[in-house]
C-alpha cells in the first residue's frame, strides 16, 4: 500500500522524527528503487564525476592523453566532449526515471511549477556564466592537462559562491523535478548534490595546490 503525505506527517509527529527524515520517508513512499530506469539514473549520476576525476588524475600523472592527441588542448577537448555526452545521458536517465515513477499531487500546483521554472532559470544562469568565465578548457579540467589561467577565476559567479557550475546544475535538476511534480526527481537531485559534494572534496585540494605552486613558481632569468 502506498503511503500518503498526510499519514506520513502524522506518523512523524507521533514518533517525534526529524523533519528531514519525514521528507525522506515521504519521498521513498513514491519511489520504486528496483525500477530499471531509477537504477540507471543512480548509476549515471554516480559514474559521471568518478569518470572525469579518474581520467583527469590519470592524465595529470601520465600525460598519455596529451601524447595520444599530440596536444594537451586537443586532449582536453576530447575529455570535455565525452563529459558533455555523459551529462546528456545522465539527464536522459534522470528524466526517464521520473516518467516511470508516480507523481505527487502536492507538487502539481502553479506555485510549485513557477518555483521549478525559477530554479531552472537560476541554475542555467550559474552554469552558463561559469562556462563563460572559465572557458572550455577551464570548465573541463584543463588544469589537469597543464592548461592554467593566470590566476583562479574570482569574477561572477565565483564571487557569489564556490563551484557555481555544480550548484547551478543541482538547481537545474531540482527545478526539473519540481516542474514534473516528481518525488523521484527530488530524491535523485539529492543524489546529484551528494556526488557533487564528494567531487568537490576530491577536486578542491588539487586545484588549490596547483595554483599555489603557480603563484610561487620562480620567474626564469633572461
Amino acid at each position: 500500500m502506498r503511503l500518503h503525505y498526510s499519514n506520513l506527517c502524522w506518523t512523524c509527529v507521533f514518533l517525534s522524527l526529524p523533519a528531514d527524515l519525514c521528507v525522506m520517508t515521504w519521498l521513498l513512499g513514491y519511489v520504486d528503487p528496483s525500477d530499471s530506469s531509477f537504477v540507471a539514473a543512480i548509476l549515471a549520476i554516480a559514474f559521471n564525476p568518478l569518470y572525469w576525476n579518474v581520467v583527469a588524475r590519470w592524465e595529470h600523472r601520465t600525460r598519455k592523453l596529451s601524447r595520444a592527441f599530440h596536444s594537451p588542448h586537443l586532449a582536453c577537448y576530447a575529455l570535455g566532449g565525452s563529459i558533455l555526452l555523459l551529462n546528456l545521458l545522465r539527464s536522459h536517465c534522470f528524466t526517464q526515471a521520473m516518467l516511470h515513477q508516480p507523481l505527487a499531487e502536492g507538487l502539481d500546483h502553479p506555485a510549485a511549477y513557477g518555483l521549478g521554472l525559477a530554479l531552472l532559470g537560476l541554475g542555467s544562469m550559474f552554469v552558463l556564466s561559469s562556462f563563460f568565465a572559465l572557458g572550455f578548457t577551464g570548465t573541463f579540467l584543463g588544469d589537469y592537462f597543464g592548461i592554467l589561467k593566470e590566476a583562479r577565476v574570482t569574477t561572477f559567479p565565483f564571487n557569489i559562491l564556490d563551484n557555481p557550475m555544480y550548484w547551478g546544475s543541482t538547481a537545474n535538476y531540482l527545478g526539473w523535478a519540481i516542474v514534473h511534480a516528481s518525488p523521484t526527481g527530488l530524491l535523485l537531485t539529492a543524489v546529484v548534490a551528494l556526488t557533487y559534494v564528494v567531487a568537490v572534496l576530491y577536486e578542491e585540494p588539487f586545484t588549490t595546490e596547483i595554483y599555489r605552486r603557480k603563484a610561487y613558481r620562480p620567474c626564469r632569468r633572461s
